[in-house]
């Protein structure tokens, strides 16, 4: 049973939005930071509205790249609807950055302090609905003897603690290995500066939607990350998008 906290209530728009439920691609695409929304009542968390709109709120153009991609292809799509500084979609509910209490250079004051009563509401109000429709995505597939894989689309930031980045994209992987390869050696075919397992890597204690729903069920699963300052036009969407459809 949850206990009553002072947010009980707060979050009444759904955790996710399912887009194309019934495709009959083999790709379901997620897309877990995708939304920088915050229940007014919270105040941005303590958060200036500078920090705020920032990448530590969400994963800039990931949406409308993940989108992009459902249309293109007509595939599946689960998107998250708050943001993951409330409590982080791609962490396992009791890895340390769950719900941050400092992302990157800036502190995050609502989280810190935050009782277990309202964790545990947070994780049954936006967690434990978004990975229990994945799974059920993935069982209905997996039972019909249909053909599945998971991408995870994010995005990251051109400076990260004061360092430029010059990775234009990476795949990040653990089992799926060939997968992984064969997008980016689809990207470095259009000259980009593509990589495995950069700027991040799959970790099961740090990582959910890889090692969870891909690699323990035996189905190939990566996260794709484009650099965000790659993805703030229209054009520029498409171009990843059109890169991007043909190799997944």
């Amino acid at each position: 049973m949850t206990l009553p906290t002072a947010e009980t209530g707060l979050y009444e728009q759904p955790p996710y939005t399912l887009h194309h439920e019934d495709s009959s691609h083999p790709l379901i695409l997620v897309c877990e930071h995708a939304s920088r929304y915050i229940p007014p009542a919270l105040n941005d968390l303590g958060l200036s509205p500078q920090a705020a709109a920032e990448h530590i709120a969400w994963d800039i153009g990931a949406l409308e790249l993940a989108r992009g991609l459902s249309q293109a292809l007509g595939a599946t799509l689960l998107s998250a609807n708050y943001s993951r500084l409330l409590i982080d979609l791609n962490r396992p509910r009791h890895a340390a950055d769950s719900i941050p209490v400092r992302s990157e250079i800036y502190d995050i004051p609502g989280n810190q302090g935050l009782n277990e009563a309202a964790r545990d509401y947070r994780r049954q109000c936006l967690f434990k609905p978004f990975h229990t429709r994945l799974g059920e995505l993935i069982e209905a597939r997996t039972v019909a003897g249909r053909e599945v894989r998971v991408v995870g689309i994010h995005s990251f930031t051109p400076i990260y603690f004061g360092q430029p980045r010059t990775l234009q994209a990476g795949v990040l992987y653990a089992r799926a290995q060939a997968y992984a390869q064969r997008v980016v050696e689809g990207l470095q075919r259009h000259g980009l500066n593509a990589a495995g397992n950069q700027p991040y890597e799959i970790d099961p204690l740090s990582d959910m939607t890889v090692p969870v729903h891909g690699d323990a069920r035996g189905i190939d699963a990566v996260l794709i990350e484009v650099r965000n300052d790659l993805l703030r036009t229209p054009q520029a969407v498409q171009r990843w998008t059109e890169y991007l459809a043909p190799l997944l």
